[in-house]
Parts: structure tokens; C-alpha cells; sequence
């Protein structure tokens, strides 16, 4: 019987976790889901979405995605937009309070990321980086 060979996936979902635990507790804190403050800052760092387009790269399901925009936009962290052109279009945008609450957990955030830098190097995260934005460029 082979050994079998190291899981990719579920070392991947491993070094997830272990990272995440350095930013749970602010989200906690601050009462929003790991794919809240993904919407949040993908909103902040590209500006207004169509709804499809925030999914993709927030890795939400879309159908996923729909409970996450009623919460935030009950929450009046992002508003929706019908297209004038289409009705069908959707486009989403962080409200001033969302702009207020990603500057309000982003300092927050930057010492949870210099913890792991600490920790692990810059050196090294750069690399990994480097290494994970090519394995996404990989297609089955």
C-alpha cells in the first residue's frame, strides 16, 4: 500500500484557519462575518460592483452572496443600484457608514497582519503570496 501524498487542499484550508484566527476576534468584535468584511473591503479597495462581479472575488456562492448584501444593506453598510440601462444589473457600493466601519477595523486588521508578519517574515510572505497568485492562475 502507497503512502499517500500530502492533501494541497487540506493544507491550504489548514494555513486558512491558522491565519483567520488572527482576525476573527475583530470581526467578532465588531459583530460582521469573515464574508462581510470580505464585501467590505473588496468594496473599499475597487469601488462600486455588480453583484456578480463582488462574488467572484470575494469567493462568495452567489446565492450566498444574496444573504450577505440583505444583512449588510439592512445594516447600511452597502447600497444596491439598479443599472438605468438594465434593470437585470446590480451594482453595489460601501455607504459612508461602511466607509466608517472599514476605517474603523482597519487599523485593527494592519496589527493583526504585522503579528503574522512577525511571526512568519516578510520575506517569506511575499513569497507565498507570489507562489498563491500563480497557483490561481492554474486551470483544470
Amino acid at each position: 500500500m502507497t503512502t499517500p501524498r500530502p492533501s494541497l487542499t487540506l493544507t491550504l484550508l489548514q494555513a486558512r484557519e491558522a491565519t483567520m484566527a488572527f482576525f476573527r476576534p475583530a470581526l467578532n468584535a465588531h459583530e460582521l462575518t469573515e464574508q462581510q468584511w470580505r464585501v467590505i473591503r473588496i468594496l473599499r479597495q475597487q469601488g462600486e460592483l455588480e453583484s456578480h462581479q463582488l462574488a467572484d472575488l470575494a469567493c462568495i456562492l452567489k446565492p450566498s452572496m444574496s444573504g450577505v448584501l440583505k444583512r449588510l444593506e439592512r445594516d447600511g453598510i452597502v447600497a444596491r443600484r439598479k443599472s438605468i440601462e438594465d434593470q437585470r444589473r446590480i451594482f453595489i457600493n460601501l455607504t459612508v457608514k461602511g466607509q466608517q466601519a472599514y476605517l474603523s477595523m482597519s487599523e485593527e486588521m494592519d496589527s493583526n497582519y504585522e503579528k503574522i508578519l512577525s511571526q512568519f517574515g516578510a520575506e517569506k510572505l511575499q513569497i507565498l503570496m507570489e507562489l498563491l497568485n500563480e497557483m490561481k492562475k492554474i486551470k483544470p
